[in-house]
């Protein structure tokens, strides 16, 4: 479900991740999506009929957010290498934890992965994005010399994403990590994955 192609789509999605990060799942209704993006009322349900419909917009614009997001913090991926993909990772993870902007996605992604438990149809849309990042993820390590790039891109993923929710739902949100320190978690697990290549 692609909603690029139409401003207010993108306004509708927007405004449901604010909601989502704000109010949690409970609070995702039609008219507070309407609200929140200061919109006439009904015209959510002109862009997602159900609530079904409406969580599978925001999970959706999440993915467009976040992986234009990482292309912007991490430039080209078959450029990255040595001590580049460390950083740009590092950066990626701080910027989850600290910008409003993308605490406020990774949080409302936390919010559909738990309704996704729930929802087969949300979770077959959630599966389909995080097998979308894996593989861009495994030929990312699989270019910096891991031998194993799959399974090491299912660790990489897990730590970045253990990590943001520590930072941001668990109870490390006291001591949020630096970006030196989160570069130097990251440094050191890509040189188990790589041989000491990245």
């Amino acid at each position: 479900m692609a909603i690029a192609s139409s401003a207010r789509a993108r306004q509708v999605g927007d405004a449901a991740i604010a909601v989502l990060a704000g109010q949690g799942a409970r609070g995702l209704t039609h008219r507070a999506v309407d609200q929140a993006a200061g919109l006439p009322p009904g015209t959510t349900s002109n862009y997602a009929r159900t609530r079904a419909a409406l969580l599978t917009l925001a999970l959706t614009r999440i993915g467009e957010l976040e992986t234009a997001d990482g292309e912007s913090q991490l430039g080209r991926p078959d450029a990255l290498g040595g001590p580049g993909l460390a950083d740009g990772l590092a950066a990626v993870l701080h910027r989850w934890v600290t910008d409003p902007g993308a605490r406020q996605r990774v949080l409302a992604r936390f919010e559909l992965a738990l309704e996704a438990t729930q929802r087969a149809e949300l979770r077959a849309t959630y599966n389909a994005m995080g097998r979308a990042i894996r593989v861009q993820v495994a030929a990312v390590l699989a270019a910096a010399g891991s031998a194993h790039p799959e399974r090491d891109a299912w660790t990489l993923i897990a730590w970045m994403e253990g990590t943001a929710f520590y930072a941001l739902a668990g109870a490390g949100g006291l001591a949020v990590p630096s970006l030196a320190e989160l570069r130097e978690q990251v440094t050191g697990l890509l040189a188990m994955m790589t041989g000491g290549a990245a």
